[in-house]
């Protein structure tokens, strides 16, 4: 069994021979690949190499075109700048005040390198390991892309001061997310993560009522096109685990601000997996093999089994290379 049949089984709920690892990867696998990150973000062939180099070596069933939030930003026509070492750092926000919104079109991914890219990663994935590793696109949620091009306390000030105006944005944000999801899929993903971190900072009746059925409607063109959805909001999501479930989603992130999963698996349906929870930094980059091996062992007992391994966000770049093979062994060993 390959790590692509292994993990579409396991969410179909069908019998596996070891239970899917997911560790999110990026400043890791650019830093063990000993490439530049710049270059991990802005060089399809580079980002690919890294990824699967770190698949290969520590039993990773996943490869995705995950790097920072900031492609999309880019298309929109905001500037930053990609330093060798760092992730990339925004010149100014593209959103500077409210009537700025005026200026979001759709984009053409053709004319946007970083979206091109990520379509370029996708098909560079399928030509060089073909259907070995489960392979994982990505688009921004609605909310995150907004803060993205707005800035995170703007953002935050303009879900009271212009709900309006926040609603015809990321309007414009789902119908080009629509276009890179459908561009994604038709290079050969598997699946297709959306990224809302933003979503648990607000409540949820706000979350339900402007953003919920924003991702649904984004998860429901990627279930119609015959792929997965992943749904990533890092953070403490305890209070919108089951709206956040009743999108849709096949996998839904959980982080481990949530504390236990248990609470929330009778929401599952019965072909969704939670993904997570164990701590990156304290458990994963600092913590003893013992302390490693108990939190798999806890993030997989909470669900009854209905978790894919992985940590709630991205493994640092700190994190030892012992820690990362204790943490595949200890996937590896669940039965």
């Amino acid at each position: 069994m390959n790590s692509r049949e292994r993990t579409v089984d396991f969410i179909k709920n069908k019998t596996v021979d070891k239970i899917p690892f997911h560790p999110i990867i990026m400043r890791f696998a650019a830093k063990y690949a000993d490439v530049k990150y710049s270059d991990f973000c802005l060089d399809y062939k580079t980002k690919c190499k890294a990824m699967i180099k770190c698949a290969e070596d520590f039993d990773i069933d996943w490869v995705t075109v995950m790097s920072d939030p900031y492609a999309e930003a880019s298309a929109y026509g905001m500037e930053f700048e990609y330093p060798d070492y760092d992730l990339p750092k925004p010149k100014s926000d593209l959103i500077q005040n409210i009537d700025d919104i005026n200026k979001l079109e759709i984009v053409d991914i053709g004319e946007s390198p970083r979206l091109l890219n990520r379509i370029y990663e996708i098909e560079e994935y399928k030509k060089t390991v073909g259907d070995e590793y489960f392979v994982v696109g990505w688009v921004e949620g609605p909310l995150g892309e907004y803060a993205d091009i707005r800035g995170f306390t703007n953002a935050c000030i303009d879900l009271y001061d212009y709900p309006d105006e926040i609603d015809k944005a990321t309007d414009i944000i789902v119908e080009n997310s629509l276009y890179l999801i459908t561009a994604q899929i038709d290079a050969g993903a598997d699946c297709i993560g959306i990224g809302d971190a933003v979503c648990s900072q607000i409540n949820p009746r706000m979350y339900r009522r402007l953003f919920a059925e924003k991702e649904k409607i984004l998860i429901d063109h990627i279930h119609s096109m015959g792929a997965l959805a992943k749904l990533h909001i890092c953070g403490n999501t305890s209070r919108i685990q089951p709206d956040m479930i009743k999108t849709g989603a096949d996998i839904i992130d959980v982080d481990h601000l949530v504390g236990s999963m248990k609470p929330y698996k009778k929401y599952l349906g019965e072909q969704q997996v939670f993904s997570g929870n164990t701590d990156p930094v304290r458990v994963i980059q600092d913590g003893e093999p013992d302390e490693i091996i108990n939190s798999v062992k806890g993030c997989f007992g909470q669900t009854a089994g209905r978790t894919i391994i992985s940590a709630g966000c991205e493994i640092t770049p700190e994190t030892k290379i012992e820690n990362l093979k204790v943490y595949s062994k200890a996937a590896m060993e669940l039965t």
